[in-house]
């Protein structure tokens, strides 16, 4: 790909190859881009433009600092479009350095995103998460479908080639990443061969696992709008081929678990009896588990000895 803009390849390039403390230096450099367009601002009376850069400034520094300080296991940042995040900002600075300022700092975390588009899934975003040893190897980035003509009726910005080319260069660079998705079936005017071309997809893919949804109007949006003859009845019979592939393709991926000890995070109690624990793994994978309740908040280890569907069974083991 050719880079149109010098001083952004050369930013790139910095981001890529810091070490954790220049990364450190390099957020602070970002708290001190703000603060100068913010005196630009003050000194053209802008106040509203001040105050928001100021506050950037601050989110940057206060929310980075004070998170790990406080002691989390686990931070979540969570958008509606959360790696669309800094395209208001006026700079350079992006979702992934956003990642890689925040794993830069000193702790035993992991670090989590959703919901991502894929229209700002960027090959930056997958090498920053790559290389990145806070960041969970997890990626959730909706398909919606598998029919490059209802992405279009959806106004998705990509098409399902486009979707696919993504997915492998994350994989290619994350080979454990855990991968999910939403996948809308019953849109109006699909048909049956286009809701198959969905379901092919995921077979194809092989999702860890899927937020399936029949296709419900939105009282506003021009979907709501839109022809739509297909029956709930021949939608459900769509939607269940649509599962049944995916609930095969889950409990395959969870089987590959047993025998495997993995990190967990200890997150509370489970309602299984046997298994009292549940947990988490860096996957975001289920875990009920065997063990000593004050685990709960911590991470540890656990030999996953049995699955099904929906989640991993096991029991905690010593470091």
């Amino acid at each position: 790909m050719i880079q149109k803009n010098p001083y952004a390849a050369y930013n790139n390039s910095k981001i890529q190859t810091a070490t954790p403390a220049e990364l450190t230096l390099l957020l602070y450099e970002g708290a001190i881009k703000f603060t100068n367009i913010a005196i630009v601002a003050m000194e053209k009376n802008d106040v509203q433009k001040t105050h928001d850069n100021i506050m950037k400034t601050e989110k940057i520094i206060e929310e980075c600092r004070g998170l790990i300080a406080e002691g989390y296991k686990e931070i979540t940042l969570l958008g509606q479009n959360v790696n669309s995040y800094g395209k208001d900002l006026g700079t350079d600075y992006d979702f992934a350095d956003l990642l890689a300022a925040i794993n830069a700092i000193p702790g035993d975390y992991w670090l989590r995103f959703m919901s991502s588009q894929p229209k700002d899934a960027t090959n930056k975003l997958f090498d920053t998460m790559a290389r990145c040893e806070h960041v969970a190897k997890q990626l959730h980035l909706p398909v919606q479908s598998g029919c490059d003509r209802v992405l279009k009726a959806m106004n998705r910005p990509y098409t399902r080639a486009k979707y696919e080319e993504m997915i492998a260069y994350a994989r290619s660079v994350m080979p454990s990443m855990v991968l999910t998705s939403d996948v809308i079936i019953g849109f109006p005017g699909e048909t049956e061969d286009e809701a198959m071309q969905t379901v092919d997809l995921v077979e194809k893919t092989q999702f860890d696992a899927l937020f399936t949804f029949i296709f419900s109007p939105r009282p506003g949006t021009p979907a709501a709008k839109m022809d739509d003859p297909v029956s709930r009845e021949e939608k459900q019979v769509w939607f269940e081929k649509l599962v049944d592939a995916q609930n095969a393709i889950s409990a395959k991926k969870h089987a590959a678990y047993i025998g495997r000890t993995v990190k967990v995070l200890v997150d509370g109690e489970s309602d299984d009896e046997a298994f009292p624990l549940a947990a988490r793994t860096e996957g975001n994978r289920l875990v009920r588990m065997k063990g000593d309740k004050a685990l709960i908040g911590t991470f540890a280890k656990a030999k996953i000895t049995d699955s099904n569907t929906w989640a991993l069974y096991g029991e905690a083991v010593e470091e």
